[in-house]
């Protein structure tokens, strides 16, 4: 069962978990430094420095795609449709991973266009899925 949809709906959950593991040692460090008080924190770090800013904006796009993206490869597991997803589900993941990359390194235009561009890669991967996989349960 070791298929393209599923490595690539955990490797989505693991990128997600990791960007909060991340978030979370940081914080840690801050407040075991006092630099910051235990509940100094906002939850889009909007106090902190510009990357964690950046961290905790990229591991809330994450979040919030993993209902519909990660909804969409856990369908096509459940529903033995697997075929539908596997094609793309790499290319998925590396979109994914590339959106959150480029958050972290920068918020320049150029890097906030090409971050719109791998967030379009998975909602063009996105509307493909869920038109075939209508298809595949119809």
């Amino acid at each position: 069962m070791n298929s393209p949809t599923v490595i690539s709906l955990l490797g989505f959950v693991s990128w997600s978990l990791l960007l909060l593991v991340i978030m979370e040692a940081i914080r840690t460090k801050m407040v075991l430094t006092k630099e910051v008080a235990p509940n100094g924190f906002n939850p889009e770090n909007s106090n902190l420095s510009p990357f964690m800013q950046r961290l905790a904006r990229a591991h809330a796009n994450c979040v919030e795609g993993l209902p519909i993206f990660g909804g969409l490869l856990a369908f096509s597991i459940f529903t033995g449709n697997q075929s539908v997803t596997d094609q793309l589900a790499h290319a998925f993941l590396a979109a994914r991973i590339a959106q959150s990359a480029v958050h972290l390194l920068s918020t320049s235009p150029a890097a906030v266009t090409l971050r719109f561009s791998f967030f379009a890669v998975q909602m063009i991967i996105g509307v493909f899925w869920c038109y075939k996989l209508y298809e595949a349960v119809a």
